[in-house]
């Protein structure tokens, strides 16, 4: 049966997801961009749709992603 193999412990990695991306990747600009825009104009609200489990994410990491894709 085969599995899948994961890094080894003994190795040691240094590095951020903030070094791994150029400075003029577009990410960088969506990023400004949504954190410059006001969300609250566009209707876009924080709503608790059920009160168990995990917390919701900010609306604005989903228009992000949105965007990217």
């Amino acid at each position: 049966m085969q599995h899948i193999t994961g890094i080894s412990r003994q190795q040691m990695r240094f590095s951020s997801l903030e070094d791994t991306i150029s400075p003029d990747n577009q990410v960088r600009f969506i990023d400004a961009f949504v954190e410059y825009i006001d969300l609250s104009k566009l209707d876009f609200a924080v709503k608790t749709l059920k009160t168990e489990g995990r917390p919701s994410f900010n609306s604005k990491v989903f228009l992000k992603i949105y965007l990217y894709g």
